[in-house]
């Protein structure tokens, strides 16, 4: 019976992660629309990570993922030739390296939000039907207005564009989607600080000393990190952004089973050691 339930575990763990690299498409195809958008004349490189920040982010962490899934649970210490740790370390600060890139890229599309200007001239959105302009219905969701559309989105009086977009929102709208890309920035700021825990976690337990007040210290940070991204995924799932209430879920999943796998690795070596008294030192 227990062997039929850790199967069933290890099936349902491993579904989670499938479809978080099924999100890495999900985030692709709604940049890639945005950018055609914010940029007509196509991405330069410059404008790689504004564009596509999400679709990097992602891609990088479930590599990263996988990595901790790797170490905390598929191999055995024998498996740990210097060939295979140093690959595993290289893929990691590869993964670091995007991950830090794409939290850069979320910065940048907030200092881009919030350099929207009042549109001169103009007190109704039918009017720029004629110029191909599109209304900002969400972070990186813009829909082209049409004469069936136009009056549909706002009444407001006037409205705001982002610079060099032929794209408007007015008033409200440009506030929900500053406080969504507050949203993306803090996430991913917590994120970082999370991942950082749980790698001194691993290193700890690598060496066998993930007790006392280590193991204290680590519950306490994540018992205030983890709920901030809750808080974060509760906001996505209110505003009506199901795909980053969805991945936010996924990911705090995700990280549920890791942080599993490090329990069930110390419980193991705890029972390898015969389970000796704990030293000073330890």
């Amino acid at each position: 019976m227990s062997t039929s339930k850790d199967r069933l575990f290890q099936f349902f763990k491993y579904a989670v992660y499938a479809l978080l690299c099924f999100n890495i498409y999900v985030f692709w195809r709604e940049e890639a629309l945005a950018a055609q958008l914010q940029f007509p004349d196509g991405v330069g490189t410059a404008q790689i990570i504004a564009s596509y920040a999400a679709t990097i982010d992602t891609a990088a962490w479930v590599i990263l993922l996988l990595m901790f899934e790797l170490e905390t649970y598929v191999l055995e210490d024998h498996h740990y030739s210097p060939t295979v740790t140093w690959s595993l370390q290289g893929v990691r600060l590869l993964c670091y390296g995007f991950i830090i890139y794409a939290f850069y890229g979320y910065v940048t599309k907030l200092f881009f939000i919030y350099e929207a200007s009042h549109l001169v001239g103009v007190s109704s959105l039918c009017t720029l039907v004629a110029d191909g302009w599109s209304y900002a219905i969400d972070l990186d969701e813009y829909t082209q207005l049409t004469a069936a559309n136009c009056h549909t989105f706002s009444d407001a009086a006037s409205y705001l564009r982002f610079e060099a977009m032929p794209a408007v929102v007015d008033a409200t709208g440009l506030r929900d989607i500053r406080y969504l890309a507050w949203v993306d920035v803090i996430n991913a700021a917590v994120w970082l600080l999370i991942v950082l825990v749980l790698e001194f976690d691993v290193w700890l337990q690598e060496r066998n000393r993930f007790e006392g007040h280590a193991l204290r210290a680590s519950r306490a940070i994540k018992w205030i990190l983890y709920p901030i991204l809750l808080l974060a995924a509760v906001y996505w799932g209110i505003k009506g952004d199901f795909v980053d209430f969805w991945d936010a879920f996924l990911w705090i999943v995700a990280f549920v089973f890791i942080e599993r796998n490090v329990f069930e690795w110390r419980e193991e070596s705890r029972e390898s050691a015969g389970d000796r008294p704990l030293t000073a030192e330890s």
